[in-house]
């Protein structure tokens, strides 16, 4: 099976610091994960495209992995980040689609988790900056917290022409095994058809004694939800690799979605991620 892993980063701390490597239990990760790091892993897995996703709220960090994606396979797409809040979005959408690697850029993203206002999606500002985002022709990635995924649902109810791609099943708290509220809410956003969820992050939430059948509920969750048509994997790497290493996380995507058709399972690990992003 051809793979597209729809979300992973990269970064190399000589270049820019990642202010929220923090603390002890993220100190494996303070150091460079740089492509032909990821190489091998993902083409013995049987990846043959990815899509880089943003890590910072900086500017300069797009244009850096537009010219990545412009060095060729296998990155191809970016999902970048830009100041939703800031006047002229469409303008500096159209400026970054000059650079090089420009037509890679397939979405933006910015750490909704992070801000403390809960209905920072629905915030004028921010509207218009996610409507100039649709009229680009791009899509949105969600990086949410459980208790904002209301939130997320009323911006893709308000937006229907842009699509919302929810990363990491929305966090939900695996390692304690609670479903609910997660699981209705995650019901309320698929109800919106402009929305897609990524099969990615669930190691991380569930921690170092993570099971495949300890995640099992919650991949079933979002593939009642959304349906293989609007699901796609991401190894998250190299976050990942605090719990699992890429062939794990690929094997245990594999086993999770054994049960579907081979034409639904070539839809969560190939043709949805082509869709949505273009690639």
């Amino acid at each position: 099976m051809r793979i597209v892993d729809a979300h992973h980063h990269v970064w190399d701390l000589s270049v820019r610091d990642q202010d929220w490597l923090t603390g002890p239990e993220l100190a494996p990760l303070r150091r460079n994960f740089v492509l032909d790091d990821l190489l091998p892993p993902a083409r013995a897995a049987g990846v043959h495209a990815t899509v880089v996703v943003q890590t910072v709220t900086v500017a300069g960090e797009t244009p850096e992995l537009l010219a990545l994606a412009a060095a060729g396979e296998p990155v191809a797409g970016v999902v970048g980040w830009t100041d939703l809040t800031a006047p002229g979005v469409g303008d500096t959408l159209a400026a970054l689609r000059e650079l090089p690697g420009g037509d890679k850029l397939v979405g933006i993203r910015h750490q909704v988790q992070g801000e403390p206002d809960i209905a920072w999606l629905l915030r004028p500002d921010v509207r218009r900056g996610l409507a100039a985002v649709a009229a680009a022709g791009l899509a949105y990635d969600l990086v949410v917290l459980p208790h904002q995924l209301p939130v997320a649902a009323v911006a893709a109810a308000q937006l229907p022409e842009l699509t919302f791609v929810l990363d990491h099943l929305g966090k939900p708290p695996i390692a304690s095994g609670i479903q609910e509220p997660w699981a209705a809410d995650i019901r309320a956003l698929a109800a919106r058809p402009n929305t897609v969820c990524k099969l990615s992050g669930m190691v991380t939430e569930a921690g170092h004694d993570w099971t495949t059948e300890g995640l099992r509920p919650y991949a079933d969750t979002v593939l009642e939800a959304f349906g293989p048509e609007r699901l796609m994997f991401g190894s998250d790497w190299p976050v990942c690799t605090l719990d699992a290493s890429y062939a794990e996380v690929v094997d245990t995507a594999h086993r999770l979605t054994v049960r579907l058709s081979p034409d639904e399972r070539r839809q969560v690990f190939e043709t949805t991620a082509s869709r949505v992003y273009g690639i």
